[in-house]
């Protein structure tokens, strides 16, 4: 690109720019809309060209008016921007950095797993360099009921799906819960604290504390993270790990697009 090139395609990449601040300007609103004079307050940028950027995104469907209070929201053209990202997202590459830095911090294993229908797989891990670990085998499906990656996820389903996830609560180890009443009690907690401790519940040598990542617009979880080890070392350290895997998770949900409170 020669020089007056340059030059005169500087006024179109300003007016991109310009156009995508409106945009998020819009979706960063505390209210469900907003209006053009609070736009231009926002970016400093005169009512007639924030009206003539709203104007040129709401032709594309990023944004909509109300015709009666002539004020902007997102348009449904944004959520398909949204999917096609999620869609792109590989979500072992994502987390990988986190789980990386999980093992340097506490010295165990921390592992990722997505969910089909009922059951949970885990899709990685990464070790600690030390002789005794926990290892996890990838591929394998488990019950929701039992373990903290599972309940990670049974937690925060619809109850119509966790009814149908738990019509049967089969006993894996001697710790697994069978109590319909108090797997809910322990679910519950779940959903306050944001995140799940098993103590050789799905498997007898193991110790879990499991978090759930959120995406978007998923009121479930996309996958869970969990830093786990042997029960007998895992016990004595349920303090100081779930601060740092719940500091993870959040970072990635963030990524993800997901917002406190969504």
């Amino acid at each position: 690109m020669s020089e007056s090139e340059e030059v005169s395609a500087e006024p179109t990449i300003n007016a991109v720019l310009r156009a995508v601040d409106v945009l998020f300007c819009v979706a960063e609103s505390e209210e469900p809309s907003i209006g053009v004079t609070e736009v231009s307050d926002k970016l400093a940028v005169s009512k007639a060209v924030v009206y003539r950027l709203l104007s040129s995104l709401r032709a594309r469907g990023l944004v909509e008016i109300d015709e009666e209070t002539h004020r902007y929201s997102l348009g449904p053209r944004v959520l398909a921007l949204g999917e096609a990202y999620r869609a792109r997202v590989d979500m072992r590459s994502v987390c990988r950095a986190e789980m990386e830095a999980l093992v340097r911090c506490t010295d165990e294993t921390a592992t990722l797993s997505i969910r089909r229908g009922c059951r949970r797989t885990y899709i990685d891990q990464v070790t600690p360099y030390r002789e005794v670990k926990m290892v996890v085998q990838l591929g394998q499906e488990f019950p929701l009921h039992a373990g903290a990656s599972s309940k990670a996820f049974l937690a925060f389903l619809p109850a119509e799906q966790q009814r149908e996830c738990t019509s049967e609560l089969t006993k894996l180890t001697v710790q697994t819960v069978t109590s319909r009443s108090v797997l809910e009690h322990e679910l519950e907690l779940i959903r306050e604290r944001g995140y799940a401790v098993s103590l050789g519940e799905r498997d007898p040598s193991a110790g879990s504390i499991a978090a759930p990542i959120f995406a978007a617009d998923s009121p479930s979880p996309v996958a869970v993270m969990s830093v786990c080890g042997p029960v007998e070392r895992f016990s004595t350290e349920l303090e100081a790990i779930p601060g740092l895997l719940c500091d993870a998770t959040r970072r990635i949900s963030a990524r993800l697009g997901h917002t406190s409170g969504a």
